[in-house]
């Protein structure tokens, strides 16, 4: 049997998973979450431990096809700057319930489109932020940048309001490709924003990439990775297409009969991977790489590395806040989600209220397996001691646990007393197998595809 007969028995090929940047993952929030507690969660906060907070902007230029995030587009400057404002009234918000000398120690501007600001924009919002509570020591501010909307004078202010890292987003290089998608970005374009980073002292690039795009081949593939590593980004996400027509209707507009196939979509994974690696980039996880000795290379190699929102991570604040229309926060406690549409969350906001529409309340139970998932994500492991050590696990109930997933993915991984080790010929189906752990009904929520 090879390896893809034996991935396609165990359903690789026709499973839909979440990608696990949260758990409970987001279709099971519920409004039982409000803003009076939030409320409760923001003032009992530790001011010893920064935070993390993330500034979402939903408004692009043009509305990539291919995207599934919640967007809006917008030709003119207007409606950014209303809610530019809308933002800083919810920071007031914030500032008024966080406790005194809290601090931020990572903030991430995303979108959306956030260089879509104008550079005043931009000097505002960041000084909104500073005025709610100042970095601490070693914060790293990260912005989503995108080539096309982008120019000197916005890159000076970003740079001014404390940018040390910059993330773009490159999808493929084929210009049929990108016709394809809706996203037209020529490699001279991405270099020219990567060399304006540069040359204001942003030496931390993140640079995102796409396999299982329409029309997608490996020469093609290979071409833009070779191209992409060409700019030597720090970091990068190697993320598979999610072709989801039912949940963003503009994918529509791409050909379905042009998508790779499954079994295609996973060798075209496994080119760019290969060429990542060939390149001395660390293997992060299940789809990022990174040079040795940036942050999330140290993270993997010391047991640190964690998921959020943003995929992995090595943010260390134990909550992160969310502000923007869709936001979603973290805190011990549990997940809060701002009001998805942008008109509903501008009206809370104006009202005076924090802008909650649901969440979710976090069980032991929860934490429990919610951290199994993580470590099988980011390590590709489960470590009994751990479990035992911070939830009092059990030796019997971690045997349960790796009895079930034994059975359940036969000949895929190591089992003993001490641990749960995925092989590393098993890798791809890491999504399946952490979702072997999930304990909520996932027959209500459509996810994108295992590969």
């Amino acid at each position: 049997m090879n390896k893809h007969t034996q991935l396609r028995k165990l359903g690789l090929f026709d499973a839909r998973v979440p990608r696990y940047t949260s758990y409970p993952t987001a279709p099971h929030f519920s409004t039982d979450v409000t803003a009076e507690d939030v409320s409760g969660w923001l003032k009992t906060l530790p001011p010893e431990n920064p935070i993390s907070l993330y500034v979402h902007v939903p408004f692009c230029r043009r509305l990539c096809w291919f995207c599934a995030c919640r967007t809006q587009g917008t030709t003119t400057a207007g409606p950014v700057a209303a809610y530019v404002e809308t933002l800083k009234a919810e920071l007031e918000l914030l500032k008024a319930q966080l406790p005194e000398g809290i601090t931020i120690g990572h903030l991430h501007w995303g979108g959306g489109t956030p260089t879509l600001l104008e550079a005043d924009m931009i000097a505002d919002l960041s000084g909104a932020i500073r005025d709610v509570a100042p970095f601490s020591d070693e914060y790293e501010f990260s912005v989503e940048v995108d080539p096309n909307e982008i120019d000197d004078a916005r890159l000076d202010a970003l740079a001014a309001a404390g940018m040390n890292r910059a993330s773009i987003g490159v999808q493929d290089f084929d210009p049929q490709i990108q016709e394809t998608i809706g996203r037209i970005q020529s490699y001279e374009t991405t270099k020219d924003a990567v060399d304006g980073l540069r040359a204001r002292g942003i030496r931390s690039l993140n640079a995102d990439i796409l396999y299982g795009l329409p029309g997608q081949t490996p020469e093609k593939i290979s071409e833009s990775v070779q191209k992409l590593l060409s700019l030597s980004p720090d970091r990068v996400a190697l993320f598979g297409y999610a072709h989801v027509p039912w949940m963003a209707r503009r994918q529509s507009m791409i050909p379905t009969d042009a998508l790779p196939t499954p079994e295609e979509r996973l060798s075209l994974f496994n080119i760019a991977r290969d060429l990542f690696v060939w390149d001395d980039y660390a293997e992060i996880g299940i789809d990022h790489f990174a040079k040795k000795g940036d942050g999330l290379e140290v993270a993997l190699r010391t047991g640190k590395l964690r998921r959020n929102f943003q995929g992995y991570t090595d943010d260390k604040c134990p909550t992160m806040v969310g502000v923007g229309a869709s936001s979603i926060a973290k805190f011990p406690q549990g997940y809060a989600q701002n009001q998805p549409a942008t008109s509903k969350y501008q009206a809370e906001v104006r009202a005076g209220n924090l802008p909650i529409a649901k969440g979710h309340r976090f069980t032991e139970e929860d934490h429990l397996r919610g951290r199994i998932i993580e470590a099988l994500m980011c390590d590709f492991r489960v470590e009994a001691a751990e479990l035992a050590e911070t939830f009092a696990l059990s030796q019997e109930g971690f045997d349960h646990f790796a009895q079930s997933v034994a059975e359940a993915f036969p000949d895929m991984l190591d089992i003993s007393d001490e641990r749960i080790v995925i092989r590393e010929e098993a890798r791809p189906l890491t999504r399946m197998i952490a979702r072997h752990f999930d304990a909520y009904d996932m027959t209500q929520a459509k996810h994108s595809s295992a590969v």
